[in-house]
């Protein structure tokens, strides 16, 4: 359940601190290019402008949710990378993030939320502040599962939390052509109900299998796929641990989602 520590999820982490740390707290360009410093990687050089930072919502205790959005505004295809929904399984982050260090590919919009969820992230709790499972907080044939901090509760209603609503409000605006929401700690990519060729092209280059997963009531990527047709959005379960190969490995499959 938690980020594992390889060479490049710490590049990547470093980048998510760098970016996300020195941006003003309005959407806004982030600072121009910079190259390597003595003995630190570089932010970003001269092939690759500075992603565009944006304040979507706040969570519940107040935190802001950010999106970093790297590619045209104007793009007719947009990629859209979650890295944390579940406070608990953190290491989608940093492999999300990673996409913004190279150009995406002409025609592309690369549109990544690092963290969802940053109330439970700092509480290291799979649900947010309210005790509430994002990913069962969906208008995706939800229903009432649990209790306030019950692994699965699914809140008072669809949509009932801060994270959830801004996150609906951000897909409806932005409607990515695929989008990839990271977990753990399975190690599969599931097949959720978008393009079945898309995830196994997917799953193939990642290296892990293609699995039917159960589909909860409130699952956001049920609701992505049922509300938004012709669109793809699909669950990445990373292993409890992220070897730097399988990290290698996701980069070359989430650039591949672009071609």
């Amino acid at each position: 359940m938690h980020a594992a520590r390889t060479l490049g999820s710490a590049l990547a982490a470093v980048t998510l601190l760098q970016v996300v740390g020195c941006a003003p707290p309005t959407a806004t360009r982030a600072p121009g290019p910079r190259q390597a410093t003595r003995g630190g990687p570089a932010v970003a050089s001269a092939a690759t402008p500075a992603p565009v930072r944006s304040v979507f919502g706040h969570s519940v205790r107040g935190r802001e949710l950010l999106s970093l959005r790297l590619g045209s505004a104007h793009a007719s295809r947009r990629l859209l990378l979650v890295g944390v929904i579940h406070g608990d399984e953190t290491a989608g982050r940093a492999l999300a993030v990673g996409l913004l260090r190279v150009p995406p590919s002409p025609d592309v919009e690369v549109i990544v939320v690092p963290d969802l969820n940053p109330d439970g992230v700092a509480s290291g709790t799979r649900q947010n502040a309210h005790g509430v499972d994002l990913n069962r907080n969906f208008p995706y044939r939800w229903r009432r599962l649990g209790h306030p901090g019950d692994q699965q509760y699914s809140g008072t209603g669809p949509l009932s939390e801060p994270e959830s609503r801004a996150m609906a409000t951000l897909i409806r605006r932005m409607r990515p052509t695929i989008t990839v929401w990271f977990h753990q700690p399975v190690g599969v990519v599931d097949e959720s109900g978008g393009s079945v060729a898309i995830e196994r092209r997917f799953a193939g280059l990642m290296g892990e299998p293609l699995k039917r997963l159960t589909r909860y009531p409130g699952s956001v990527a049920s609701w992505q796929d049922t509300t938004f047709p012709g669109t793809t959005a699909f669950v990445v379960e990373l292993p409890h641990v992220v070897t730097p190969t399988l990290s290698d490995r996701t980069h070359r499959a989430l650039r591949d989602l672009e071609q």
